[in-house]
This record gives structure tokens, C-alpha cells and sequence, in this order.
């Protein structure tokens, strides 16, 4: 599978995990990690998941290639 360009993630795309469930919102590119929004966050902080989780990057947002419940399993926390 090809990898996804990093520079193709947008500010503000959503992102959603394999099975279509909303995963979160992008905030910005944080070096090799998508820094997600705190405000659709269930607990108001930011949440980050490697790049190398992404599938694909369309029109519609970021798509992984894990499930919704499985991606948040793989947040990472700021350093």
C-alpha cells in the first residue's frame, strides 16, 4: 500500500476510523502525528495519532485504516 503525503492533511478535516465512525477533527501536523481538536474530544484535550495510521485523504477528511473505537485505543498523549 502506498503511503499517504502528510502535506495533503488539511487543518480542520475530519477524520474518521476504518468503519466510517468519526474519530475527531485535525488541528495541525505535529512532526509525524495528526494533532486533533479538543473541542469534538470526549474529554477536551488534544489527542494525537501517528501518520501511519492513515489509509487514504480525500475530499471528505482523513480516513485510517483502524476502526473508530481502535484509533482512539491509539491516541497518544503530548510529549
Amino acid at each position: 500500500m502506498a503511503q499517504v503525503d502528510p502535506n495533503s492533511i488539511k487543518e480542520h478535516s475530519k477524520v474518521f476510523g476504518a468503519d466510517g465512525t468519526h474519530v475527531g477533527t485535525v488541528d495541525h501536523l505535529d512532526g509525524d502525528r495528526i494533532k486533533l481538536t479538543k473541542t469534538d474530544s470526549v474529554d477536551g484535550q488534544h489527542h494525537y495519532l501517528s501518520v501511519g495510521l492513515i489509509a487514504s485523504v480525500d475530499d471528505e477528511g482523513v480516513h485510517l485504516s483502524a476502526n473508530g473505537a481502535e484509533a482512539s485505543d491509539l491516541f497518544e498523549e503530548s510529549e
